[in-house]
């Protein structure tokens, strides 16, 4: 069944320019690069119904799923002959336009521009197909200056981006606390300061800016520059949950491929259950892969705290990315999208039932 035509577009989200930002270990930026090395389709393995498959994700310890499903080789083992293609993105529109150019097959990525993508094509673009991480966002303040969240009030806190993720979940936050903030252009009861996560730390640090509300590793950076964690998103959502990385597939590949989608779900599930099985030699593979990628590995200071703040798993926890949607409207980002669709799930549960696992489900926002 296809998905019900959305009945309204994102208005701001899709207008929003993507900074140029570079590539670093924190993995922010515009580019797409190749992820380079990673395990090679085995010599003579049988391929399935494509030659390679295209995957994206971002050098990004909220997208460790795929740093260590790449660096280990498990989700090339599941894909037998069939060859995986990785590519690196540094923000979420470049990696939605790589997917509708069909750059990249599959990609993790964050709700925001999971959404974006699926109104903004009018829900034929992409599919949601699978959950990847929960968690790692944190709000960081000078100490000097802020001992208490009502101190927030008339200080200035940095977003990574205008309309991203956390973008949208602080101005939800400050919504809440019933101050006023211009969506638009962050001033208010609060300065929101959208600065791209590679400058962050050094902003912070140059007392531009009063504390942030970013995700791992920038939070944990800001931390060992003499920051506090004032507030950990998790603490906002109901048992501690919420997606911050998705897993999507073009809608094409699926229809053409889903013996090939089925098998990097299948490595997905199974590098998850690793990473949590094996907490210390995952992140010490992110790490690495991060290392190659960058060319500078992150420090135990900053990678430790990170990495623990991270709950990977396989659910997409649909009914928070609806959350995640209507923050936005209420912010003023974003006209009430219809995103009934934007998941198919059948081919994880298909996945998670051979486990002997739970199904997930889709908080009614399915293609059934």
């Amino acid at each position: 069944m296809s998905a019900a035509r959305p009945r309204t577009t994102l208005r701001t989200l899709a207008a929003v320019a993507v900074l140029p930002l570079l590539l670093t270990a924190c993995g922010y930026g515009s580019e797409s690069t190749d992820s380079g090395d990673q395990a090679k389709a085995a010599k003579g393995a049988k391929k399935l119904s494509a030659d390679e498959v295209k995957i994206g994700y971002f050098p990004n310890l909220t997208h460790g799923t795929a740093l260590v499903g790449v660096q280990s080789g498990l989700l090339q083992k599941e894909l037998g002959g069939t060859e995986i293609k990785p590519s690196t993105f540094n923000a979420g529109p470049s990696e939605i336009e790589a997917l509708n150019a069909g750059s990249i097959d599959i990609g993790w990525i964050g709700p925001s521009p999971a959404i974006n993508g699926y109104t903004k094509s009018q829900g034929k673009s992409l599919r949601i197909i699978g959950g990847s991480a929960s968690g790692g966002v944190k709000l960081v303040v000078n100490p000097k200056k802020i001992k208490s969240l009502d101190d927030l009030k008339g200080k200035k806190i940095a977003t990574p981006q205008f309309g991203n993720t956390q973008d949208v979940a602080f101005l939800n936050w400050i919504a809440e606390k019933g101050w006023k903030v211009d969506a638009q252009s962050g001033k208010g009861d609060v300065s929101v300061v959208r600065s791209d996560n590679k400058i962050t730390p050094d902003a912070y640090k140059s007392g531009s800016i009063d504390g942030a509300w970013v995700p791992e590793p920038t939070a944990s950076k800001l931390v060992s520059e003499g920051g506090k964690v004032i507030l950990d998103e998790a603490d906002l959502w109901p048992d501690k949950k919420f997606v911050i990385t998705n897993i999507i597939v073009s809608q094409k590949f699926l229809k053409e491929h889903p013996d090939v989608v089925e098998a990097v779900l299948r490595g997905s599930v199974k590098t998850n259950k690793w990473i949590n099985a094996n907490p210390g030699k995952a992140k010490a593979s992110a790490n690495a892969a991060l290392q190659k990628l960058s060319g500078k590995a992150l420090p135990a200071k900053v990678i430790d705290p990170a990495w623990k703040s991270i709950d990977f798993l396989d659910d997409p926890l649909a009914s928070t990315l609806d959350s995640e949607a209507k923050h936005a409207v209420k912010s003023g980002l974003l006209e009430q999208p219809d995103l009934r669709g934007i998941y198919d799930l059948e081919p994880l549960n298909k996945v998670l039932k051979a486990e002997g696992r739970a199904e997930v489900d889709d908080a009614g926002l399915g293609t059934k």
